[in-house]
């Protein structure tokens, strides 16, 4: 679990973060984002373009604006689940990632995420 801050409100927050057209952005493995299933809602699918050349499908699981989003993605038949929780602060939000996934994702994962969010943040700073 990381939690990075954010300095803008979480509704903003949550909107940029949940938007799969968003990822490639701030999400260091990422090339781009293939095949979105229309608006962000539970159930949107699409696929994960990455560097490595790796091309998991994604879907969003669950989405409570602007507390909680999560997400699965399944290459290969591997599978991890991101969870974000959004939190508001006097200064902005704080957003928390859990990550589930198999060994060595699992280990790796968490700081991946954390270096991730933080490029996000900054898209945020004055």
């Amino acid at each position: 679990m990381v939690t990075v801050s954010f300095p803008a409100p979480r509704e903003v927050v949550f909107d940029y973060l949940a938007d799969p057209s968003n990822r490639p952005a701030w999400q260091s493995s990422l090339v781009r984002v293939e095949d979105v299933d229309g608006e962000v809602r539970v159930g949107q699918t699409w696929v994960d373009v990455t560097r490595p050349g790796l091309r998991p499908r994604m879907a969003t699981t669950e989405l409570d604006r602007p507390r909680r989003w999560a997400e699965r993605g399944t290459w290969h038949g591997v599978t991890a689940t991101l969870v974000l929780d959004f939190v508001e602060t006097a200064a902005g939000c704080d957003v928390t990632a859990t990550v589930a996934a198999a060994l060595p994702l699992r280990l790796l994962a968490p700081y991946a995420v954390r270096s991730d969010l933080r490029r996000a943040a900054s898209t945020f700073s004055p």
